[in-house]
């Protein structure tokens, strides 16, 4: 019993240690999970998830893959997809069916598997996993059209080629007079009406419940995972793993609805996901046999190779010829599909069966899976930064600030962040607050930055930090709750005071952002010293002009913003305050215009110190 409570632990552990030191040095954390599972499993032979759980172990699994999957389902915007909807119609409709049709020929002709094997594998690695793509576009930092094109595939593809690998199997056990054909059709057209017309009432019974006020807050999160995991369970009755595609469909259609508290719900979904890919990933990993891994020779090489450079870029340049795509997002597309654990999920569950049906190479197929998953998640995993870069698909080349706010402080701040090449954009509900920004040509948004329309128009990925800076504090405050998740609570800032002498009429001290300036600094008094010729500058340090020469040019009443090496973070002073910029440091201050030049204070300095 502790054994089993110690390995539980152990996966945990190692897990999110994987995703934190993905996310610290910017690696694919799959490929961490990866290296954690094959050494807790087949190097050492410290877990064996099979013998370990016992029967639990295949349906905690098949649970664990439908809540990634109906938290994917949560983050589909319809949209969203406006700019991308024709091709991944096509991707799904005529390229998913092609690369099931090529998978089958390659996995005979190239893996050396039986036909029957070959056509489920074909199925199976339909699939592109976005327990992968997630955490990659999070790092590689795509435009937002070839992401949103790349996370919609990958998210409905994975029930439809679980559905491809069903019907594949299904029709194997038909033709070997297990099943007979009557009753394989009638469960599929129950199961295909309990995965889109009953999912999709389900969803709308839920919101419509929600709406009204029949489920309390705090019970939201948790029904919806419950009705998730039954509607997964009831519908994988009838028809095998066609579950997935139920909690798919009931995702997008929350996804698509206007339930106020979806924002906390997905994220309370996020946490869990995190946990349970980490988990999975290293138990399916795990679960590998070590001869397994040595028999594979040179057909699963073979296999691999025609899986990644013959059948995913003819169907992806077949499917999305006159789709508006440019051949670079259609070249980015064709290469990058890494599979995940609904791939190896699957073919674990299929290839199993297929040995205990006298059917010899079913642990070939499984190895063949793992082979292709571990193939494409290190090289699409390392390849994708560098190829979006040399495509010129990355959404930006350096990290922005998004100003929330309109006023002559804002306009004079982004001036001088455009005029560095810091991306930078002004966003405000009010459009005569944008009138000065418009009429120096500087980036605006024109809505309020909490609404549906702004989350679509504006691409988070692109902005390090937020900075509200409205005559509103509550506001503000509002505005960096909402976005604190997202981006970091650290790099969340407001203009005005934290605190009052009255401590009972203060904000929490867990809402709002950070304080841009310490002392703080209101709105008024922003816009009287813009008005009294107060102006930013940036200044480069180096060994002739230090930090202590740079202040000393500067009059006593100038604030330090922040400083940043060219491309990197930044760093606000007001949060830093026992921290000091360095030599190659850009530093941003606001001020009067020095009373001295920067040569006479260095020369001052410098006649003290001798």
């Amino acid at each position: 019993m502790h054994n089993i409570e110690l390995k539980l632990a152990m996966i945990g552990f190692a897990g999110i240690a994987a995703q934190w030191i993905a996310w610290r040095f910017h690696f694919p954390a799959i490929a961490l999970l990866l290296l954690a599972g094959l050494i807790a499993g087949p190097f050492t032979g410290y877990l064996n998830p099979a013998a370990d759980f016992g029967d639990v172990y295949r349906p905690v699994v098949s649970l664990a893959v439908a809540i990634i999957l109906f938290e994917g389902g949560l983050t589909l915007n319809f949209k969203e997809i406006s700019e991308t909807s024709k091709a991944v119609r096509r991707i799904i409709l005529f390229g998913g069916p092609m690369v099931w049709a090529m998978g089958t020929v390659a996995g005979h002709y190239a893996g050396g598997l039986s036909w029957q094997t070959a056509a489920i594998l074909g199925a199976i690695l339909v699939v592109t996993g976005p327990t992968v793509i997630m955490p990659l576009l999070r790092q590689a930092r795509l435009k937002q059209r070839p992401a949103s094109l790349l996370r919609w595939e990958a998210i409905v593809n994975d029930p439809i080629g679980a559905l491809f690998a069903v019907i594949s199997f299904e029709i194997f056990l038909v033709a070997s007079n297990v099943h007979n054909a009557e009753n394989l059709a009638l469960n599929a057209t129950l199961a295909l009406l309990m995965a889109l017309p009953g999912a999709y009432f389900l969803a709308k019974a839920l919101i419509w419940m929600f709406i009204n006020g029949h489920i309390p807050e705090f019970l939201k999160p948790p029904i919806l995972l419950a009705f998730a995991l039954a509607a997964n369970s009831l519908t994988n009755m009838v028809l095998e793993e066609a579950g997935l595609l139920t909690v798919t469909v009931m995702g997008i259609t929350l996804a698509n609805s206007r339930i106020a508290s979806l924002g906390e719900m997905r994220r309370f979904k996020e946490t869990i996901t995190v946990i349970l890919v980490s988990a999975v990933f290293i138990l399916l990993t795990a679960s590998l046999q070590m001869e397994t891994i040595l028999g594979l020779g040179w057909e699963a090489f073979a296999f691999v190779f025609a899986m990644l450079f013959i059948v995913r870029p003819i169907a992806i340049f077949t499917a999305t010829i006159g789709t508006g795509l440019t051949w670079q997002e259609r070249l980015l597309s064709a290469w990058i599909a890494p599979r995940g654990i609904v791939a190896v999920a699957v073919a674990g569950l299929f290839g199993t069966t297929l040995v205990e049906l006298g059917v010899p190479d079913g642990k070939k197929m499984i190895a063949y899976t793992f082979a292709v998953v571990a193939t494409t998640i290190v090289l699409h995993g390392f390849s994708l930064p560098i190829l979006a870069k040399i495509l010129s698909l990355k959404s930006s080349t350096k990290p922005g600030i998004l100003i929330v706010g309109g006023s002559p402080w804002t306009t004079a701040f982004a001036e001088k962040l455009q005029s560095m090449e810091i991306p930078v954009l002004i966003a405000d509900s009010n459009w005569n607050h944008l009138r000065n920004a418009r009429s120096r040509n500087l980036p605006t948004f024109y809505g309020d930055v909490l609404s549906e329309h702004a989350h679509h128009e504006i691409n988070m990925g692109v902005w390090a930090t937020v900075i509200t800076t409205t005559d509103n504090d509550a506001y503000n405050a509002l505005v960096c709750t909402e976005f604190g998740p997202e981006i970091g609570r650290g790099n969340v800032f407001q203009i005005g005071s934290r605190g009052s002498e009255n401590t009972k009429r203060e904000l929490h001290f867990t809402r709002g952002g950070r304080a841009l300036f310490k002392p703080a600094l209101e709105f008024s008094e922003l816009q009287n010293r813009v008005r009294e010729g107060w102006t930013f500058s940036s200044t480069t340090l180096t060994k002739e002009m230090s930090f202590e020469q740079f202040k000393a040019s500067r009059s006593e009443s100038s604030v330090i913003l922040f400083w940043f090496k060219p491309g990197g973070n930044f760093v606000f002073s007001a949060t830093n305050t026992n921290s000091a910029p360095g030599e190659d440091n850009i530093v941003i201050s606001f001020g009067l215009k020095p009373t001295k030049t920067e040569t006479e204070a260095s020369a001052e300095i410098l006649d003290k110190t001798q």
